[in-house]
């Protein structure tokens, strides 16, 4: 992954931490229009949706993001996490906050065939 989106990773969820949510979705925003075809600021900003209580546009981010790649694990990870009447697993901001191999073996085996 390149280092601007890295670091664009660990901005926003820094930000959403001390509910900076304004300054944020500036800075999402601006990301999504640097890097259209990017998963990765639809998948922030849908975390941000969330910490705001906008349920319903997050998941639209969560939905952009995994049409833009399939591929990219914390978009898959809370569009399924976040689709549930109650929140079901932790936020994914980074790749490796998806355990996929914690969840229901025929989730894990189905997820796997995906990838």
């Amino acid at each position: 992954m390149k280092e601007e989106l890295v670091d664009l990773i660990a901005n926003a969820k820094d930000m959403i931490n001390r509910r900076e949510f304004d300054a944020c979705e500036a800075l999402l925003a601006t990301a999504m229009f640097q890097s259209p075809h990017s998963p990765v600021p639809h998948n922030l900003m849908g975390l941000l949706l969330e910490h705001r209580r906008r349920h319903e546009d997050a998941m639209k981010h969560f939905r952009a993001a995994n049409a833009l790649d399939p591929s990219y694990g914390p978009s898959r990870w809370n569009l399924e996490g976040f689709a549930a009447f109650y929140r079901t697993r932790a936020e994914a901001y980074f790749s490796s906050d998806c355990d996929f191999e914690r969840l229901p073996k025929p989730y894990v085996r189905e997820a796997k065939t995906c990838i």
